[in-house]
């Protein structure tokens, strides 16, 4: 790029020139010809103090820059520099706006040039990144950062950054950014102006499409991978012997160590498939789990000539599985296979879809966003699934009308090649090993259209949470933000949504408003079903309101009975007529939609519109029959219960709805259906017994093989495992009396260990005030302090965060409890503040334990405890994750010694002898262990 560009950053004392903040430090690196060639740096002095939060985040206090020049003295400098350059920042409006208000405060009339924003500029580069801020970017492209938050070291990143991004343009194709620059005019920055100096520089040449994409409609997509062809396999036979799987497994691992328990696994696996039954293995951590079912799988699925079905919960293990398992396992064996990944029909962009939304020049910022992001990613994506993208919320909404769906009326022959969807499936007929995952397998085994192919084998993998998702999958779930969105798809004829768009068109065909309802009349139900709408959850979030004892901040949920209270009664008569003024709008709209079939000559605008109009009749079908199946089939075997989010209350309100028990729906759907199915997780026992798992999966009544597999570690010598004794029982105390007790723990545990320090609550409002009381002591300022729901990112983000830090803190609730891995030295410490028991009072935990009475059983041993069990052994398996970790587990509950039920948790441990100590001895302790 043959401009100048000036890449800057400040660190400044806030957020608002015009409230005081002053900027403490300014970088400038400037760019020429594609070439650092200039750097400059200086700090300023403020003239008021620095906050101690900015001086935390950036390093920078009042000593440092009380002989600094002031702005103004600097000033010429910086507009020497900005001469007929572009300004470029990462986050520029905010650079930009502060620097303009210094330099008009300096007596300089600013800077009205060109402006380039690499968050943006990354967003649509690189769709595909975890995360647009400068360090996480820095990293993943391999870039120095040693000095995050320091004015110099960022601006010198940011400018490295920039020529990747400048280089990765120009690799694009140059109908892909003629595609990018018809869009441009809508960015917050100018990047426009370099769309159109590439352009230019390129029409020079003839330039063909290159080899490895085509073009759809001026679209440029990656073409299809050649398949692999699986060659004609002479009979293959399992490895009996010990010996025989660790020949195989040689060839995979280049520093291969040979495990017992892995080859027990994969012996139970085959043989379970060989003699058509079911099994439970538990598996503890660094046996090789994943090895251990694959290998069995692949030779089942070529001597059976029958795919083997993989189902997992969470994204990251089916990632892992394709990324790293199966090209292993590629590598032991000396036969050709195939894998694919299956996820349900929304998961996938609809080409033709976006090819005809791209027509569309009507768009706010987060579209315009979003289709140059998916330009590019259509250039790298082999798969078209959208888990690979990085959407803002907007680029999601936006998603909902490019997914693929079930209108393929005028479908184009040619671009079925092009159907990720259909590509996967065709790929699925041919397939050995099927990866998916628990909603999808559900789906598929209650589908009257099978969505998996005919499989008699499965492996449900992190199979702890399967009767979690189960009971959702048979339930029902009603919230009010995806209902409104839904409706607003719609929307109202003078809100231009997709009401507005039906009409336009058949204004243009004289005839087709024969028997049609009049557009006024439409308009009106649509109001009325707006307003049933508001009025429907108006009273959930009134019944969820008046069970709410005290005022809580954040997330509650309340029982929902379908009786004959006044509250339910008013429930159920608002969604009926919600249900009657749907079902009749929707009719109006399938009418329409049969009229705009039958025209002729259908331009491509016209083709978006009736795709969008199928999507939205199949999306009503689905929010009327999860109506119907709350107000009329809801039975005693059922619970219902409200969501809300007190901070908004109407809002963020939801209503679901599931079975008590799903054993029955699973053993008729599941058991009783497939040969063999092997459940299989590192936490699935209690005390050395399956029986709670097995009845809550309905397996208790069929022939299965249980096996608790132990994990190689030496827990003994790698684990200390430490209960305070000097706490009071969180019980017998006010809640702010025991949060004070725990936080005083927290800071001397913390400066023992220098953080790395994971500690595990059970209650968000616990977690909330424990942040709150650590940073107001302001004993840990030199620690970073991460908390979930507080801090900001989602959980993976914070996990790098607290990898990244030296001195890092992670405050975590319900989802930290699983799923996390963070080896090594990262993590020495786990702090668990109570027995991850369920709250007595929540609706499904409620319900459960009165079925369990009901049946004769005991709710407390048969439910809630062996519950808290296996939460318990998941918070517990965080800490050691290789053979080599090390680390202290404190447990500050000191319920696990002081009760009889407390064993049970220690039982149900590895072999880890538990240490009472006060917080003196604690601290020694961890000197002298860690």
């Amino acid at each position: 790029m043959s401009n100048k560009y000036v890449v800057i950053d400040l660190e400044t004392t806030g957020n608002s020139v015009k409230k005081g903040d002053r900027i403490i430090q300014f970088a400038a690196v400037v760019i020429e010809n594609n070439t650092i060639v200039e750097q400059f740096s200086s700090l300023l002095n403020p003239g008021h103090p620095i906050p101690i939060f900015i001086e935390e985040l950036t390093g920078l206090s009042d000593e440092m820059v009380k002989d600094a020049p002031e702005f103004a003295e600097i000033a010429p400098k910086v507009i020497e520099m900005l001469n007929d350059a572009f300004f470029v920042a990462h986050n520029v409006l905010f650079d930009l706006s502060f620097l303009q208000e210094e330099l008009i405060m300096a007596g300089y009339e600013g800077f009205y040039g060109p402006v380039l924003d690499t968050v943006e500029m990354a967003r649509i580069i690189l769709p595909s990144s975890d995360s647009y801020k400068l360090s996480d970017l820095a990293l993943q492209e391999g870039l120095h950062h040693d000095r995050p938050h320091q004015a110099d070291s960022d601006a010198y990143v940011t400018s490295e950054l920039l020529l990747i991004l400048f280089d990765r343009l120009r690799d694009l194709p140059l109908q892909t950014i003629k595609q990018l620059h018809h869009l441009s005019g809508g960015l917050k920055s100018d990047l426009i102006d370099i769309l159109e100096e590439i352009i230019m520089d390129r029409e020079k040449l003839i330039e063909n499409v290159p080899n490895n994409l085509e073009e759809y409609r001026g679209i440029c997509i990656k073409k299809s991978p050649h398949e692999r062809v699986v060659q004609e396999r002479d009979s293959v036979t399992y490895p009996l012997h010990d010996y025989d799987k660790e020949a195989l497994l040689k060839k995979a691992f280049p520093a291969f160590e040979s495990r017992q328990g892995q080859y027990q696994m994969m012996d139970i696996v085959y043989h379970s498939f060989q003699h058509e039954r079911h099994a439970m293995v538990e598996a503890g951590t660094g046996v090789g789990k994943s090895f251990a079912y694959l290998l069995p799988a692949l030779f089942t699925a070529v001597e059976s000539r029958e795919p083997v079905i993989i189902s997992t919960y969470t994204t990251q293990l089916q990632e892992q599985l394709l990324q790293k398992d199966i090209p292993l396992l590629a590598k032991a064996v000396d036969f050709s296979f195939q894998t694919v990944l299956m996820k349900g029909k929304s998961h996938y962009i609809s080409i033709e879809k976006f090819a005809k939304l791209m027509l569309e020049d009507e768009d706010n910022y987060d579209t315009t966003l979003t289709k140059m992001q998916i330009l590019v990613w259509l250039t790298e994506t082999v798969t078209g699934d959208r888990d690979e993208l990085n959407l803002s919320s907007g680029g999601r909404l936006f998603w909902h009308r490019i997914k693929q769906d079930e209108s393929v009326f005028n479908r184009n022959k040619s671009m079925e090649t092009r159907d990720f969807y259909l590509n996967m499936r065709e790929k699925a007929q041919k397939a050995d090993i099927i990866i998916t995952n628990h909603s999808m397998l559900l789906s598929s085994l209650a589908a009257d259209k099978p969505l998996l192919p005919q499989s008699d084998y499965i492996i449900i993998d992190e199979g702890h949470h399967f009767e979690k998702v189960s009971g959702k999958y048979f339930g029902s779930k009603l919230d009010y933000a995806s209902t409104r969105f839904f409706l607003q798809q719609m929307g109202l004829s003078e809100q231009k949504m997709l009401a507005h768009k039906i009409e336009k068109i058949l204004q243009t065909n004289d005839g087709s408003y024969v028997g049609l309802l009049h557009t006024q009349k439409l308009n009106e139900i649509m109001s009325e079903l707006l307003f049933a709408m508001d009025e429907m959850f108006s009273i959930l979030a009134m019944i969820a309101k008046n069970s709410v004892k005290n005022r809580l901040q954040g997330k509650v949920n309340c029982p929902f009975h379908f009786d004959m209270t006044k509250e339910a009664k008013a429930f159920q008569a608002k969604a009926e007529h919600f249900l009657f003024l749907l079902t009749d709008f929707a009719k109006e709209i399938t009418a329409r939609f049969e009229v705009l079939k039958r025209g002729n000559d259908k331009d491509l605008l016209q083709k978006s519109i009736m795709h969008e109009t199928a999507s939205w009749l199949e999306d009503s079908e689905k929010l009327r029959q999860c109506l119907r199946k709350i107000i009329h089939q809801n039975t005693s075997e059922d619970v219902s219960w409200i969501d809300v989010d007190t901070r908004s209350w109407q809002n963020r309100t939801t209503l679901y709805s599931q079975p008590v028990s799903v054993s029955r729906q699973l053993r008729e759907n599941l058991f009783q259906a497939k040969k063999s199915v092997i459940i299989t997780s590192a936490t699935l026992s209690v005390k050395g017994s399956f029986n709670y798992t097995a009845h809550a999966l309905g397996l208790h009544t069929e022939p299965c093989h249980y096996e608790q597999i132990p994990s190689p570690f030496d827990y003994g010598k790698q684990v200390q495992l430490i209960i305070s004794n000097d706490l009071p029982e969180v019980n017998t105390v006010p809640i702010q009396e025991y949060v004070s007790a725990i936080s005083a723990h927290i800071i001397s545990i913390a400066e023992a260990t220098n953080g790395r320090l994971l500690i595990l609550f059970t209650s968000y409002d616990m977690l909330r005030k424990t942040y709150e009381l650590i940073k107001e002591s302001g004993f840990l300022q030199e620690y970073s302090i991460l908390a979930q729901g507080i801090t900001g990112g989602s959980r993976t983000r914070l996990v790098k965060n607290f990898q990244r830090f030296d001195k890092a803190i992670l405050l975590g609730t319900s989802s930290f409890w699983e799923g996390i891995d963070i080896p090594g030295e990262d993590l020495s410490c786990l702090i668990m503040v109570r027995l991850p028991f369920s709250p007595p009072d929540e609706p499904l935990a409620e319900a459960k334990c009165d079925n369990v009475k009901k049946n004769g059983g005991n709710p407390f041993y048969d439910y809630s405890l062996p519950e808290a069990v296996l939460r318990f052994k998941q918070g517990f398996g965080r800490l050691i994750r290789t053979k080599n970790d090390k680390g202290i587990m404190i447990l500050f509950d000191r319920r696990i010694v002081s009760t009889q039920y407390g064993k049970v948790f220690l039982d149900s441990l590895p072999e880890v002898k538990a240490k009472k100590m006060n917080i003196d001895d604690t601290v020694h302790f961890i000197h002298k262990w860690l």
